[in-house]
């Protein structure tokens, strides 16, 4: 797509599952359902469900298999009872959107199709077998700087990406990379854009939302942009490069506390040993000025 996407609901059709609309679930087939707006169907009559493979603030997601082919996919399912207001129908819905928006990108998850019953929401979406890049840190303890360096690559082409197609993720940390299959060298798709919104040149968004660790200062301070996932991909490098956030404290108080400092260690083992261009870059992408840090295109040349 050429055209910057507009921000709003009406911002791209929600795309259909393909499924013959048998109206699931409990629904009068071919009720219309509240969330996405379309026929509700019975993801069941397509797909049998698996064990759970993670859960989220609203969804649980599982294994689920396509009946037809016996193909693996991943199911997150968003119980409605849990949608309590007018705001949180419109994420799960901007949610499917900007999945649908950015499908077919490399190293996004990409959604296969979106069902409501008169229970839930399921997203159907890419299996990835490999698990999340935030348990294979922990497994390394940290990375070697080649090694982090072609993971930060890609991470940031992903985010090029994002903000190339006019979407902000604001939820990014090492949990919402998955690796497609249990090799070493496996794909890195993200995935999770929950917390995702549109947006346009100049727009100024003020809602506090991310995870403690990762949060950019202009977010705290509730004036920000596509910068403040820069910021948060900068945190993961130095995760990545010694193993440890460098904005920690007990309580997320603290941490946002420290935030706001702006003030990152470089001086405790193993950064002694760690090469100037490499603390040089997590300098420029931890700049508390938001105007003053690299941009993705920037970060990749």
């Amino acid at each position: 797509m050429d055209t910057p996407p507009k921000t709003g609901p009406q911002s791209s059709p929600i795309p259909s599952s393909g499924a013959s609309n048998k109206g699931g679930g409990g629904g009068k087939p071919g009720a219309i359902g509240p969330v996405l707006g379309r026929p509700m169907e019975d993801v069941k009559a397509t797909y049998s469900f698996g064990k759970e493979l993670g859960r989220g603030q609203f969804g649980i997601t599982h294994l689920c298999t396509h009946k037809g082919t016996g193909q693996q996919f991943a199911c997150k399912t968003i119980a409605k009872r849990k949608l309590v207001n007018k705001e949180d129908i419109e994420d799960v819905r901007r949610e499917v959107q900007i999945m649908h928006h950015l499908t077919g990108q490399p190293n996004i998850v990409e959604l296969k199709g979106a069902y409501e019953d008169k229970q839930s929401v399921h997203l159907v979406m890419e299996l990835c077998a490999g698990g999340e890049l935030f348990d294979r840190i922990i497994a390394k303890g940290h990375y070697t700087e080649r090694a982090a360096a072609s993971l930060l690559r890609t991470i940031v082409q992903i985010i090029h990406t994002c903000h190339s197609m006019g979407v902000i993720h604001r939820d990014l940390k090492p949990e919402n990379f998955l690796l497609l299959n249990k090799d070493e060298n496996a794909p890195l798709k993200a995935t999770d854009f929950g917390l995702s919104v549109f947006y346009k040149q100049g727009e100024v968004f003020k809602d506090i939302v991310g995870s403690a660790y990762y949060i950019a200062p202009e977010v705290l301070k509730r004036k920000y942009g596509p910068e403040a996932d820069i910021w948060s991909i900068g945190v993961m490098l130095y995760i990545l490069l010694c193993g440890v956030p460098p904005f920690w404290a007990e309580s997320e108080h603290g941490i946002f506390n420290a935030i706001l400092r702006g003030h990152i260690d470089f001086t405790s083992d193993p950064w002694p040993s760690i090469s100037p261009q490499a603390k040089d870059l997590v300098k420029k992408m931890l700049n508390s000025e938001p105007k003053q840090r690299l941009t993705a295109t920037e970060v990749l040349d």
